[in-house]
């Protein structure tokens, strides 16, 4: 690449040639600028054709994997979480050959990992992505199976998030004024069941029609959540001084993710309600939809959330719903004798 000639979806970052398409991430490009193996790579970007490996190590996998499209396509989120991963598997398994792998490798990773187990299960779920993509380079090759592919997961321990309830979420109410910016990121977690990190990016010019646009970090889907009394009353009483619906204490930016968090965890505490976290906003949301008689196909699409989700979450509600619909139809009888 010569100073009078650039390529589309090039950038320069401290000298160094980067390709990215609007959306997308950053990739370097290999080579020197204008050379052959530049020329090459930066054609493999932009056709979609994944860095062919160099070796067969696992380090060299997660290489290729990182300057692959597929890669690339993953929400922010999605890619944060899986680079954490991969620097711990590059760290204690980067010199291991790819063809070597079988199934006992992954079921021991997974176990070694027992006591932590959202890692050991996400690191299996990792590996299986890398051996896909080591079929794709041509790192594995057909006639081996994926390692990683059927191997099950370990069973959290931990006891699971349980809704806030309807009493707690009164006395939340009750407790913080309307006017409150705590109040405000109550009332947008618990209206919209969206995750803390994508309420924060919420603006006021997200609200169109009703509702509020907006595209999930994690997920990437986009999605349009209509807008419930408390939030617009919430919403009603708030001053707007930037671009998004919640801003820091000096009304300039965004407000932060810790600064949020620990302003809910004091109002929680107000109410004694450490015992509810914020996420658990979100199961209650879609329990008041099952409540509320929403099918969990339903509760995903309005949610932006997977059915198999869902149903996770309206699992106690909906047991206690289909008991009360138990009962009053064992007294039906009972009412016409």
């Amino acid at each position: 690449m010569t100073k009078n000639i650039r390529l589309p979806y090039t950038t320069l970052i401290k000298g160094v040639w980067y390709y990215r398409r609007r959306g997308g991430r950053a990739m370097r490009i290999e080579g020197d600028p204008g050379s052959p193996k530049f020329l090459k790579h930066y054609d493999d970007l932009k056709n979609g054709r994944p860095l062919a490996p160099t070796g067969r190590t696992i380090a060299d996998l997660i290489k290729s994997y990182k300057a692959s499209r597929k890669f690339a396509s993953k929400a922010p989120r999605t890619r944060r979480d899986y680079d954490a991963v991969m620097m711990r598997l590059e760290a204690a398994l980067g010199y291991r050959t790819v063809d070597k792998f079988e199934r006992p490798d992954i079921i021991r990773l997974r176990d070694d990992n027992r006591d932590r187990v959202r890692l050991a299960n996400y690191a299996v779920q990792v590996m299986s992505i890398l051996f896909e993509h080591a079929k794709d380079v041509g790192m594995l090759k057909k006639h081996h199976d994926n390692p990683a592919k059927g191997v099950s997961l370990l069973k959290s321990e931990a006891p699971p998030r349980e809704p806030w309830p309807p009493a707690k979420i009164a006395e939340f109410r009750a407790t913080i004024p309307t006017d409150d910016r705590t109040r405000l990121l109550f009332e947008l977690l618990i209206g919209t069941g969206q995750r803390i990190g994508d309420v924060l990016k919420m603006q006021w010019g997200d609200i169109k029609d009703g509702g509020i646009q907006l595209r999930t970090n994690k997920t990437g889907a986009r999605l349009w959540v209509p807008i419930g009394p408390d939030v617009q009353k919430a919403l009603d009483a708030a001053q707007r001084r930037n671009l998004t619906i919640l801003t820091n204490h000096a009304g300039k930016g965004p407000w932060s993710y810790r600064g949020a968090a620990d302003a809910m965890m004091k109002a929680r505490v107000s109410i004694s309600a450490e015992k509810w976290d914020i996420h658990g906003l979100r199961h209650a949301a879609a329990s008041e939809m099952a409540t509320a008689g929403c099918s969990d196909e339903l509760i995903a699409s309005a949610m932006g959330m997977s059915v198999e989700t869902v149903r996770r979450y309206t699992a106690t509600v909906r047991q206690k719903v289909r008991a009360i619909h138990v009962q009053d139809m064992r007294e039906k009888p009972k009412n016409r004798t």
